[in-house]
């Protein structure tokens, strides 16, 4: 028995969110893993699923990645600890793809000046009419970014082939106070705060200077 087993469905989880990274359907995973596609479709879809060790060495490698990561083993550890690719390479992300790569909601970093110092945390995030938007409570830290000038940061990094991407977007935040504008968010944002609680309060950065970059393996 494993050490430290992966809790129930955390596997199909990890596995479908990697899937999803590199752009591939579950037949196309099972065909570079040598598996049937509706077993896959269990793992992912089945809390209950217990995938034994040469299902999941086949589907690591048709994924790119390895065993432990898709068993949690480097969760809560920070990303980038591998080593630089052989040949990485370095680019600029244009305006466009940065804008892109923000539309698929998920977690940021905001950057701001509090009467503490600077404060930097991740809020879940949403992209509504090219302003990036979020839930908070006051006192929160996020929370006191109203009126400010901030910094909004997203990054994808991938240990495995050590490459990954960052977009940062400059911009004043203002707290939603327009009802109309509030139910208009209710409706379009797809963000839910994992903090969970009763977080009423809707903030949104307009985007005054978005860049970004891009480390691939070469």
């Amino acid at each position: 028995m494993s050490p430290n087993p992966a809790p129930t469905g955390d596997i199909g989880r990890r596995l479908a969110l990697r899937r999803e990274e590199l752009s591939l359907t579950r037949e196309q995973v099972a065909e570079r893993a040598g598996i049937a596609p509706g077993y896959l479709q269990y793992v992912e879809e089945q809390p209950s699923a217990v995938p034994g060790l040469t299902f999941l060495l086949r589907v690591a490698e048709a994924l790119e990645t390895t065993v432990p990561r898709l068993r949690g083993a480097e969760t809560g550890l920070p990303p980038g600890l591998g080593e630089a690719a052989e040949h990485p390479a370095f680019t600029v992300v244009e305006p466009e793809e940065c804008l892109a790569l923000l539309s698929d909601h998920g977690v940021g970093r905001i950057a701001l000046t509090t009467d503490e110092g600077p404060a930097i945390v991740p809020v879940n995030y949403d992209m509504v009419d090219g302003a990036v938007v979020f839930r908070t409570a006051p006192p929160s830290v996020p929370s006191r970014a109203a009126g400010q000038e901030v910094a909004f940061e997203v990054d994808r990094i991938d240990e495995a082939l050590s490459e990954g991407w960052s977009v940062l977007v400059l911009g004043a935040a203002a707290e939603v106070t327009d009802p109309a504008d509030i139910l208009d968010l209710q409706e379009r944002a797809r963000t839910t705060p994992w903090a969970g609680g009763d977080r009423p309060v809707w903030m949104r950065i307009d985007p005054v200077r978005i860049t970004g970059r891009r480390i691939t393996a070469g």
